[in-house]
């Protein structure tokens, strides 16, 4: 079963989106820190089956509390986990340390643009095309709430879990 992280800082609308993704009910708040432990779900999509794994909000992978600490040690648990980066939309800098951090340490990243609603609100405008570009990775404007960039997200995991499955069978040929 291939394993989704969902990641990124507090109070991002990570819960939401796992929610969104799995049909479940976590808890969702306002504040920062309201989810401290992991929550797992699962979903079916593609003719597979992905466990999402909900992890507490960290600005960085250099833990400073007891959320950060499961964060990180939840990455480094799960190798070969597909990371979706959660960002805040209208606070960008923020997310894309962390997005970084995870990318540079050889994840998957699926980076997704949550409350976009929120900054196009506050007249921030994202060059999507470029930011591709600069991160090699897919970026998606979303808002979990309604749902809106989703079914973009799901492709991207379904390429990225096929784009693994062929490094995969690459290596395989290598070994033989």
């Amino acid at each position: 079963m291939k394993k989704i992280l969902l990641m990124g800082n507090p109070n991002v609308g990570k819960s939401v989106f796992f929610n969104r993704l799995t049909g479940a009910n976590v808890i969702e708040s306002n504040y920062p820190g309201t989810t401290v432990d992991y929550t797992k779900g699962y979903i079916r999509k593609f003719d597979e089956d992905f466990e999402i794994i909900d992890v507490p909000g960290t600005f960085s992978l250099e833990p400073k509390d007891k959320a950060e600490e499961v964060a990180v040690k939840m990455l480094e648990e799960e190798k070969g986990a597909l990371v979706i980066c959660v960002i805040d939309a209208s606070k960008i800098e923020r997310g894309l340390y962390l997005a970084l951090e995870i990318i540079e340490r050889g994840y998957p990243v699926v980076v997704a643009l949550n409350m976009w609603d929120v900054a196009e609100d506050k007249k921030i405008q994202i060059n999507i095309e470029k930011l591709k570009s600069i991160l090699n990775i897919p970026v998606i404007p979303t808002i979990a709430i309604s749902g809106k960039g989703f079914k973009e997200v799901m492709l991207s995991i379904k390429k990225a879990a096929s784009v693994e499955v062929n490094e995969i069978m690459e290596k395989a040929g290598e070994i033989k």
